[in-house]
Parts: C-alpha cells; sequence; structure tokens
C-alpha cells in the first residue's frame, strides 16, 4: 500500500511539474512574441487549458474580445451540432399548384428552399447540379406533367431579403468567399469568369463568362508573372485589381448576384430539354419577382424533396475549407428550426443565449455573423477553449474534431482577415498531455506568412 501511495504520488508530482514546464515554456514564448518590434500596436490574446482537468496551462487576456476571423466557424459548427442536432438536414421541396389533366399542368410549380448551402454543389455526387435537376424532371415526368400553363414560383416567406450580414466589407462581398445565403442557393451563389491577359504589364484582362464576354466596368490589369490572383469584384458591377501576363483562361470564382434566378433559369432549361413545355429560359427570373411571389399563400401538392448531406458532412467542408457560405446557412438554419425568421440576428440570438445558459457570458461572444468575415466580430479566447473544451464531451465529436483542418502538426482551425490571424483547436503533445487553445492576434505589422510561424513557435511549446 505505501508503495502505491508513494508511485500515485510521483505520478502527480511529475504531472505537475510537467505542467509548469509547459507554462513556463510558454509564457517564455509569449513574451518573446509580445516584444516583437511588429506586434508593438497588436492587440494579443493565447488561452490554453489542460484537455483533461480543464486547468489553466496559460492565460494572457482571454477575457479580450478580439476579431476572430474564420476561428469564429468552431462557434458556428458547435452551436449548429448542439441547436440543430447531428442528423439535422436542410430540405428543398419541389411541389405545384392546380390540377394535372391530359398531361397539362394547369398550374404552378412551387419551389420552397430552407437555405441549403449544398444545393447544387460540386464537392457531393448527390448533391451535383446535373443529378438534381434530371431527379427534379424526372419527377415531374412521373406526376404525369409534359405542359405547364403556369409559371416556377419560389417559396421564400421564412426567409429575410437581405442575405449578407452586417457588417461585411464591400471588397469581400462581391467575391465567391462573400455570397449571400438565401432561401434556394445554388452551386454554393459562385459564378466562374475566364479572364484572359495581355502580354505586358499593365495591358487589359478580357473577362468572358460562359465563353461570352461578361458585362463588367473592367479595370482589371495584368500584372508581373507569379503575381497570382488579386481580382476583386464589387457589387456594382466593377471589376479592379490584377492577374499575371500571359494568361488566356484565368478562372476566378465571384459571388453570383442572384442565385435564386441562376438556379430558376438553370432549371427551366433542364425543362425544355427534356420536353416539357410551357416554360422557357427566356422567362423573367428577376430577384424581385422571385421575392415577391405569393406561393407561400397558395396551397401546394409536394412532388420531391432534396435534402442535403448530413450535418457532419456538411461541416466537415465548412471547416476544411473554409466556406463561409455554410457558417451563414447554419446560422440562419437555427433560428429556422426554433420557428424564428431565418435572419442572421435571430439565430444569433439563439446561439448566446444558449450558451449563456452554459455559463459563456454574451460579451464573450459579440458575433455579427456565422463565418467569421465580418470584421465586426469579438469573440474572446476563453469563449472558444469553453466551446471546445464542451465538444470533447458529446457524442458528434469525432465528426467535428475530423473537420478541423492540420497546420503545423496540430489539428486547428485557422482564421485570416485584414489585420488579423487566429489558430484554435486540439493538441496532444508527445508525453500524452493534451491540451485545447485559441491564439488570436488583431493588428500586426509585416506579413501574414511571417506572423503564422512566430505564432507557431509559440505553439510548439505544447508538443
Amino acid at each position: 500500500m505505501h508503495k502505491f501511495c508513494g508511485l500515485l504520488l510521483f505520478v502527480i508530482h511529475a504531472a505537475i511539474v510537467s505542467a509548469q514546464t509547459v507554462s513556463t515554456k510558454i509564457a517564455t514564448a509569449f513574451t518573446a512574441f509580445e516584444k516583437d518590434a511588429l506586434h508593438k500596436n497588436a492587440s494579443i490574446s493565447l488561452y490554453v487549458v489542460d484537455a483533461v482537468t480543464g486547468k489553466v496551462v496559460f492565460d494572457k487576456n482571454s477575457q479580450v474580445g478580439l476579431a476572430p476571423a474564420s476561428t469564429q466557424k468552431i462557434i458556428t459548427s458547435i452551436s449548429a451540432y448542439e441547436l440543430l442536432g447531428q442528423n439535422y438536414l436542410f430540405n428543398t421541396v419541389l411541389g405545384y399548384t392546380g390540377t394535372i389533366k391530359d398531361g397539362v399542368l394547369k398550374g404552378d410549380l412551387i419551389v420552397t428552399g430552407t437555405g441549403d448551402p449544398t444545393f447544387g454543389s460540386f464537392r457531393w455526387n448527390s448533391t451535383k447540379p446535373d443529378l438534381v435537376l434530371k431527379e427534379w424532371v424526372t419527377k415531374i415526368k412521373s406526376a404525369g406533367i409534359k405542359k405547364i400553363e403556369g409559371s416556377i414560383k419560389v417559396n421564400t416567406n421564412t426567409f429575410t431579403f437581405q442575405g449578407i450580414p452586417d457588417g461585411w466589407i464591400w471588397q469581400d462581398i462581391g467575391n465567391y468567399y462573400g455570397a449571400g445565403s438565401y432561401a434556394i442557393n445554388w452551386k454554393e451563389n459562385q459564378v466562374d469568369l475566364s479572364l484572359t491577359s495581355g502580354n505586358e504589364v499593365g495591358d487589359a484582362v478580357l473577362v468572358k463568362k460562359d465563353k461570352q464576354p461578361a458585362t463588367y466596368y473592367n479595370e482589371l490589369k495584368a500584372a508581373g508573372k507569379g503575381t497570382g490572383d488579386n481580382a476583386y469584384v464589387y457589387l456594382d458591377g466593377s471589376i479592379s485589381g490584377t492577374i499575371p501576363v500571359s494568361e488566356k483562361d484565368f478562372t476566378i470564382s465571384v459571388a453570383s448576384l442572384n442565385p435564386l434566378g441562376d438556379f430558376l433559369q438553370s432549371f427551366s432549361a433542364a425543362l425544355t430539354e427534356q420536353g416539357i413545355a410551357g416554360i422557357t429560359d427566356t422567362q423573367d427570373f428577376s430577384k424581385e419577382s422571385i421575392f415577391n411571389s405569393d406561393a407561400n399563400k397558395t396551397p401546394f401538392k409536394n412532388l420531391h424533396t432534396t435534402s442535403s448531406p448530413q450535418l457532419d458532412s456538411v461541416i466537415y467542408w465548412f471547416n476544411k475549407k473554409s466556406i463561409n457560405l455554410y457558417g451563414e446557412a447554419l446560422i440562419k438554419a437555427i433560428a429556422l428550426q426554433n420557428e424564428k425568421p431565418a435572419a442572421t440576428d435571430e439565430g444569433l440570438k439563439l446561439l448566446k443565449d444558449f450558451w449563456k445558459q452554459k455559463g459563456v457570458e454574451t460579451g464573450e461572444l459579440n458575433m455579427k455573423d456565422g463565418s467569421g468575415l465580418s470584421p465586426l466580430n469579438r469573440v474572446t479566447t476563453h469563449a472558444q477553449v469553453e466551446l471546445l473544451k464542451y465538444a470533447k464531451t458529446k457524442d458528434w465529436f469525432t465528426g467535428f474534431y475530423q473537420s478541423l483542418p492540420e497546420y503545423n502538426g496540430m489539428k486547428m482551425k485557422s482564421g485570416t482577415i485584414s489585420g488579423v490571424k487566429g489558430f484554435c483547436g486540439y493538441h496532444k503533445a508527445k508525453d500524452g498531455k493534451e491540451y485545447i487553445y485559441s491564439f488570436l492576434v488583431n493588428n500586426y505589422q509585416g506579413s501574414a506568412s511571417g506572423l503564422v510561424q512566430k505564432m507557431y513557435k509559440v505553439l510548439n511549446e505544447l508538443k
């Protein structure tokens, strides 16, 4: 018995010494990081806890709200698992009004969306546009419809018109990563443009969409070889910046200005191709006519429901590829699931209320969106670590953990917007100790790549 007690005391002492050593090492590395001349005007927070005991290993400014950039996605992901449920599905419903007689639908096709961000996405075989449209047309034919005397209407009554959260900046919202979230999202609300640049620096750049000249106020110029994609599209219809010289088919993705219209154009074209008369792709699918539809007031019969992949799969891509659209759709889904209007502020209120009940103060989650793209977001590293701790206790944790990318040999979500860099996640050290951490830096100077290497140097003390 004495030997056992002695061994137990030795193990406890060794654990305490190990923790103290790690704390000391991190403190030393963090102090050096803070003193870097390029961080003189920066706001910096690092919070590290023991993943098993919850004991604080290191804490600097953990209660200070900072812009988290895409590390905020872990908050949305964990909240979605809890407030939507692991088996949650987004559903898009195809139906019709009126009657079918002698192959003629004397009524309208009705599309009802719940904001599925995967509808028409290229990331899953089941969601690819051609397959979705083929399935819908097949269901219409199976119902005996050969001709439609009405039109296509979209039920968007549960969604706000505004698809873009407050606080997103002008330079972001015309580009693919700044696409809005709506009742109907199609092909991740992206459109590809093909760019052709001249052979000399400063030459003009030709813009094409679907192999045809695209209508933009085009101020793009050719830059030196290897300069990459520095083209920006704006919602006023202008495009500026640079791409490298001598590019013949340089593809960039931009945000669709009318994803609902894009989907309906594709749907109507598929109907025509399959010999269903009455709907043409020249129909007016302006955003206004869709949102002002009175489809929600008219009873309709269900033809088919297209469901998204399960939440695990959605969150996998949300975090792996940092898809902002998915985060905004999840926040709106939280509102819709709780019988609230599908609006960003409604979903965020429910999210904050949930975590307040779990002990995380509302001021620690001062969120304006679900993705972290807004520079107005302010969250604390303490809140992020608390949520990551909470996630470890849940039966859905494996799916969430697998969604986190790996950087620097550590499982963590990164975040980057102008002047902001962050990492938060989990790490198991060589000695078997497990840690949970969040590291945010705002208003740094110098290059992002240089900052990342310095942040890694601090986090390496956990290895």
